[in-house]
């Protein structure tokens, strides 16, 4: 964890503003954008004080911060299945760990049954990592002409891309590369794991 993280998470979670933190430490608000932004890595001892007192951290123990959490948001559903269209309304946040922040960028939440051989069940929350592609026979979450989402295993063939579900009974999705280029078919995200029943 450093600064950056801690001021950015900060901000979201109390809905301050850069110029409301410069005020309270006696800083410019160019200065508090410069640390928010990763410009700025180092404080002084005297304003790192002082940006603790505001926060309620103390900077000296970062690693062994318990009451200040990461959290990521849901944007809405992805169907492991087919015919859903794309959703982005935030439902809310979910609590991650510091390593987990890194990882990813939001969750999805699973509708349908098309997975469930990778252990993705209906209303399962996807943790994913924002991509534009991703290695032949990852799990991944692909925009389908603009407005379809779906959660697939993604295979990729010399002149096809398949889109595999995890489920007997689910038939595979398979674009030509023409297809993938004029529908589109676009990857849009890496499956990092899928937490269940929240």
């Amino acid at each position: 964890m450093n600064i950056q993280q801690i001021l950015n998470e900060y901000k979201r979670q109390t809905n301050v503003t850069n110029d409301y933190i410069a005020q309270k430490i006696g800083v410019t608000k160019s200065t508090v954008s410069r640390w928010c932004n990763g410009q700025i890595k180092k404080i002084s001892p005297d304003t790192l004080q002082k940006l603790s007192s505001l926060i309620g951290i103390d900077f000296d123990q970062m690693t062994k911060i318990t009451q200040f959490s990461f959290e990521k948001p849901i944007l809405g559903t992805v169907k492991a299945g087919y015919g859903l269209f794309a959703q982005e309304n935030i439902e809310g946040y979910l609590s991650v760990s510091e390593e987990e922040y890194e990882q990813g960028d939001y969750f999805l939440r699973v509708e349908g049954n098309s997975m469930i051989q990778a252990k993705i069940h209906d209303q399962d929350l996807l943790y994913v990592k924002s991509v534009n592609d991703v290695t032949n026979h990852t799990i991944g979450i692909v925009l389908i002409e603009n407005e379809e989402v779906t959660v697939k295993r993604i295979i990729k063939k010399e002149k096809y891309l398949i889109l595999e579900a995890a489920n007997p009974d689910v038939e595979p999705k398979i674009f030509t590369w023409e297809e993938v280029k004029s529908l589109p078919v676009q990857i849009i995200g890496k499956v990092i794991y899928a937490r269940r029943n929240f």
